[in-house]
């Protein structure tokens, strides 16, 4: 019975001091998805940015400019007798409203009302957030957003769908400009 628990003992002893072996993942991730997520979504952006610039070369009638965001404008209003445009903490009161690149009206700015936006603290879709800064008050622009810029691939989940590009004509009305904003 010595002997036994002896090499009972010894054999316990000679199996635990082998190293530790991990365990393998049951699942191996290439990245592959997001190589093919990536792809996808330049394609979408090249097959929108494509559309866009069939829209620009049918208007003759405006002028176009592409801000550094990535949306394409022109200006319905201008207003040179200003030169102030919204900063981050600055309180506007703009209107807008949302239509498809053939001109279908997704949203009236009736139905959108008046907004009060508190720039750069407020949720709103990125082309609209980005645009509010380029207008000066009093001005109006009609802007076309890549659906990256619009609602992206969730849409709003009521008139807009999945991967949309959207136009929007957009009013400022009014900036209260803040008390950093003023002295800088």
């Amino acid at each position: 019975m010595k002997y036994f628990l002896a090499l009972l003992v010894l054999g316990i002893s000679v199996v635990s001091c082998q190293e530790a072996e991990p365990r393998r993942p049951l699942e191996v991730r290439t990245g592959s998805f997001f190589k093919e997520t990536i792809k996808r979504n330049k394609e979408l952006l090249a097959k929108e940015e494509k559309l866009i610039n069939g829209i620009i070369a049918k208007d003759t009638a405006h002028s176009y400019q592409i801000s550094s965001k990535g949306s394409w404008y022109y200006y319905d209003v201008k207003n040179d007798s200003v030169t102030y445009t919204p900063k981050p903490d600055d309180l506007v009161s703009f209107t807008y409203n949302l239509r498809s690149f053939s001109n279908d009206t997704i949203y009236t700015s009736e139905e959108m009302g008046t907004i009060q936006y508190k720039v750069d603290k407020q949720n709103l879709f990125p082309g609209l957030r980005n645009s509010i800064k380029l207008l000066k008050e009093g001005e109006t622009a009609t802007f076309l957003f890549p659906s990256s810029l619009g609602y992206g691939y969730h849409g709003d989940e009521k008139k807009i769908g999945t991967n949309i590009p959207i136009k929007s004509t957009i009013t400022l009305l009014k900036i209260e400009k803040q008390q950093d904003s003023i002295q800088n």
